[in-house]
């Protein structure tokens, strides 16, 4: 049985980094405001500075805490004058986009559970285990080694995959 922790673990370690990182360099007294925007060619956009073409703008605003701030009902709205009128091609199109990233996004969510569940079922099974050198060479794990990662395993897998299907 082989077991790669370079994908998935450093994967879900880089994704937990980033997220302290970003939440430690919120300050407590001010709110981050983020740009959604709409390109040239129908893609969304995030940015924390204001985009060049002025179409299509909406202002997020987060909170210290990471939570978004409600703006009420105005929210969304770049100018005073637009309204509630149905979306109109574009706009459908781009909540199309939007579905469909969410989609792929919760796809690959579950692929990546299944992947944590598979590792735990190998880790679980007994017998040698050994990880991939970088130069193609086996290093079996000791008993404790195996039992640490079990652990991290687990510990993925409660904080990732509540809610997964797969």
């Amino acid at each position: 049985m082989v077991y790669a922790p370079t994908t998935v673990l450093t994967k879900l370690f880089i994704i937990i980094s980033m997220a302290c990182a970003l939440l430690l360099s919120m300050s407590t007294s001010h709110a981050v405001q983020v740009y959604k925007s709409i390109g040239a060619y129908g893609e969304v956009k995030y940015s924390q500075h204001a985009p060049q073409n002025g179409k299509n703008i909406e202002v997020i605003e987060f909170r210290s805490d990471g939570r978004q701030n409600n703006a009420g009902q105005m929210a969304g709205k770049t100018n005073s004058e637009q309204n509630n009128n149905p979306p109109d091609e574009e706009q459908q199109r781009v909540e199309q986009l939007e579905a469909r990233i969410q989609e792929q996004e919760a796809q690959a969510n579950a692929q990546r559970c299944q992947s944590l569940r598979n590792n735990l079922t190998n880790l679980n099974v007994g017998g040698r285990i050994y990880e991939m050198g970088v130069n193609g060479e086996r290093r079996y794990l000791d008993g404790r080694e195996i039992e640490l990662k079990r652990e991290r395993v687990q510990q993925a897998i409660t904080q990732y995959c509540t809610g997964a299907t797969v």
